[in-house]
């Protein structure tokens, strides 16, 4: 940034914590500020923020590059008119660039016109998210923006350049900048900070003029102490404030007021289950907004935020040995939550996983009415409303990265009598949606989608649907699971043909919960009507996310490893039956079925694998394992080939595409084709224990399975494995690097951007 003079008209907390950031960040130029009160000026200056200042605005424009108008919101007509006044005797290609820090824009936007005649577009108006209970420059805080956001809300004539220069100036305060409309901006800001403030100084006056008013501040707890701490704030400010935001308040507090009478309602009946719906989504709410703030995860309150990158490193070498148990099945996890939520009852549910797709889900539930306790330690609790209790969300349903859960809610919501709309992350939202909404309109439901069929997909609720008889075109669990929860609304017989056996979890659970559902050879069938029963449920651990760590074992000299509780529904043993049929030494012991879902532990120990042709008719049993197959291909002796899986190509990522490139980079020679590939391992007659390839930088596509493939092949690679965009690994298994460093892998996490670029 290279502003030659900056203005700040009114040195307070926020403009003078802005000359602080600007001052320690080496920003060149003078810095200077106009305030009517000249004791400011001159504490402005004894503390070394800027160089000059004065109560006369048009004395301190002379020179200047950007003015920044720093004055609370119904002081704005008067300094508008006067900048107004000062910039006319001048042409106005020589106009400085000119922003503003008011947290109400339209009601800025409406000074700039009644002074200006329009809004210059050299006027970019803007709103710093930061703020303190103190005012005036002493408080003034060189750190009040770092990290806080700054909202820019740019007309559609604002001038580029100055745009440019004041992003470029926030962000010289280390905020991040962003843009949005001006209205969005106050409705926005209306409910995220007006409105607390509001309630609380509505709270603190109404006890205070309470007659035992000392006892009750005597004896408040720290909640009151945290929600009333913003009463503390400048009162002429938020007055200001309330009044130039006066619609979109009100709008607001209607809103809170209704909530409100809700709950009211809910405590004076002693109605348990509302009152538990209402509080439990409020406090995953407040989770999911933690998580926002601090950067730790991806999650649901905003869609469009991007994920912090994140980078692996995988150094080669290592042991593979001891007992672990990964975490549950994410499968049986989805699908607990919405056959749980459906079901008339409580369920008790062991073993669910808690990464981001499975919260996402039970979020989405908890938008639409349902109690839910927990996740804690793999425990939830759900209050089921009945198959037709669930009531409208506020807003779009967001999954995540999670297809499986787009595609079931797909099914669940075209049944109910209420408008829907799902959305997901920028990963999800490429992914084709088109062959469950087809089949969905087939029996009556209406379903909007994007271009090619995807994501957000808008279904319209109080459609009758119908049962129908349906040949999928490809083997897909998630299809075939979506239409017959569909078909439990719908009128008649839903039956679904596969054109190759699939996962067939939810035909299990269904059953589980009292729900017949029948299989006569390829086509399973269930009748709509009927009734789900609440039961406990214990989630096997996840074969998927065990895979990896079979895989590890498999290809590493002397490794003995034991994977604990692991769910082998013979629609998923697909990776067993290859890893054997490639000479794996794999063991199954204390077999058992918990909730109507076969488990057991499973002993790996090292042998040499041989490269085979993988049986077409295991290719849907195994289509999440391949990226974890194709690393134990590349160790074994011989060329593995791999037909009939074009569905790899339509994943998280283009899985074919990804691995191919990722095995290249390692100098493992492969061939691609259109529906699979052919991987060449270790020559016949190569040492066995020593390294079957190269390091290499690896780009992950942010697919969370071709992340964790690259890691396990630093078993055996003669170098350092690094691997981009590996955030989305939390999504499928939290605590995948814990569990790989336990077992004797090298594997840690760094910050994209760290040891260079070439690392």
């Amino acid at each position: 940034m290279q502003e030659t003079r900056i203005v700040i008209v009114g040195l307070g907390l926020i403009g003078g914590s802005l000359a602080a950031a600007l001052k320690a960040a080496g920003a060149g130029g003078e810095i200077v500020a106009c305030d009517r009160d000249p004791d400011e000026i001159a504490r402005g200056i004894e503390m070394g923020l800027i160089d000059s200042g004065g109560v006369r605005l048009d004395e301190q424009l002379e020179g200047a590059s950007l003015v920044v108008l720093a004055v609370p919101v119904l002081a704005m007509d008067a300094v508008m008119a006067t900048l107004a006044e000062a910039l006319a005797k001048r042409p106005e290609h020589r106009w400085p660039v000119l922003t503003d820090v008011g947290s109400t824009k339209a009601a800025i936007r409406d000074c700039a016109i009644r002074a200006f005649g329009r809004v210059p577009p050299q006027l970019v108006l803007g709103h710093p998210i930061a703020g303190s209970e103190k005012s005036g420059v002493a408080a003034a805080n060189p750190t009040l923006y770092r990290h806080h956001k700054v909202i820019l809300t740019p007309q559609h004539d604002t001038a580029p350049q100055a745009l440019a220069r004041v992003r470029a100036l926030w962000q010289a305060c280390g905020a991040e900048v962003l843009e949005m409309e001006v209205a969005r901006h106050d409705e926005v800001l209306a409910r995220t900070s007006h409105l607390p403030h509001l309630l609380a100084f509505s709270l603190v006056d109404t006890l205070a003029r309470q007659d035992d008013r000392l006892e009750i501040f005597r004896y408040a707890a720290g909640g009151f102490r945290d929600f009333t701490r913003i009463a503390g704030s400048d009162p002429v400010m938020w007055r200001d404030i309330f009044t130039a935001n006066r619609g979109a308040v009100l709008e607001a507090l209607d809103d809170f007021e209704a909530g409100l009478a809700r709950l009211r309602r809910e405590v004076e009946a002693s109605d348990g289950d509302a009152m538990l719906a209402t509080i439990d989504r409020a406090s995953h709410a407040r989770h999911y907004f933690d998580t926002l703030l601090n950067k730790t995860r991806y999650q649901v309150s905003d869609h469009t935020m991007q994920q912090q990158a994140l980078r692996y490193r995988a150094a080669p070498g290592g042991s593979v040995s001891g007992r672990i148990r990964v975490p549950g099945d994410k499968s049986v996890s989805h699908r607990s939550i919405m056959l749980g939520a459906l079901a008339e009852g409580v369920t008790e549910i062991k073993g669910f996983l808690e990464g981001e797709d499975s919260l996402a889900t039970l979020q989405a539930f908890r938008e639409m009415g349902v109690a839910i306790e927990g996740p804690h330690q793999g425990r939830v609790t759900i209050h089921g409303v009945g198959m037709h209790g669930l009531k409208a969300p506020a807003g779009p349903l967001y999954v995540g990265n999670a297809g499986t859960a787009m595609r079931l809610f797909a099914g669940l919501l075209a049944g109910q009598a209420f408008d829907s709309e799902l959305i997901g992350d920028a990963s999800l939202t490429k992914r084709p949606m088109g062959r469950v909404a087809d089949p969905l309109r087939l029996m009556g439901a209406e379903i909007d989608t994007q271009e090619g069929g995807r994501p957000p997909l808008k279904i319209k609720g109080g459609r009758t649907l119908r049962g129908i008889s349906y040949d999928m075109p490809m083997a897909s669990a998630q299809v075939k699971s979506c239409l017959l929860l569909a078909g439990m609304y719908a009128e008649g017989v839903t039956r679904v043909r596969e054109p190759a056996p699939t996962r067939d979890h939810t035909e299990r659970m269904l059953n589980g919960f009292g729900y017949p559902v029948h299989r006569d050879g390829d086509t399973c069938w269930l009748e709509g009507g009927a009734r789900l029963t609440a039961g406990p449920i214990d989630v096997p651990s996840d074969i998927s996310s065990a895979t990896f760590f079979l895989v590890a074992a498999a290809i590493t000299p002397g490794a003995d490893l034991t994977l604990e509780h692991v769910g082998i529904n013979p629609t998923r043993i697909g990776v067993i039956n290859i890893l054997q049929a490639m000479g794996a030494d794999l063991e199954l012991t204390n077999q058992a079925e918990v909730g109507g879902e076969p488990v057991a532990d499973i002993r790996v120990r090292y042998t040499p694998l041989k490269g085979i042709e993988i049986p077409q008719d295991q290719v849907p049993l195994a289509i999440d394992e391949f990226p974890a197959l194709f690393i134990a291909a590349a160790n074994a002796e011989g060329t593995t080939r791999l037909r009939g899986a074009e569905e790899l190509r339509v994943k998280e990522s283009d899985r074919l595409q990804a691995m191919a490139d990722g095995l290249t980079a390692l100098g493992v020679d492969n061939t691609l084709y259109d529906d699979g590939i052919d991987i060449v391992g270790r020559a016949a007659g190569e040492g066995s224990n020593g390294p079957s390839y190269g390091g290499g930088r690896i780009d992950s596509l942010g697919d969370h399975r071709i992340a964790m493939a690259f890691s396990i092949a630093a078993l055996r690679a003669a170098d350092d494995i690094v691997i981009d965009d590996c955030a989305n690994v939390a999504t499928s298994f939290p605590g995948f690097i814990d569990l790989a460093a336990k077992v004797g892998l090298s594997l840690t996490e760094e910050p994209a951007g760290e040891h260079g670029e070439g690392a």
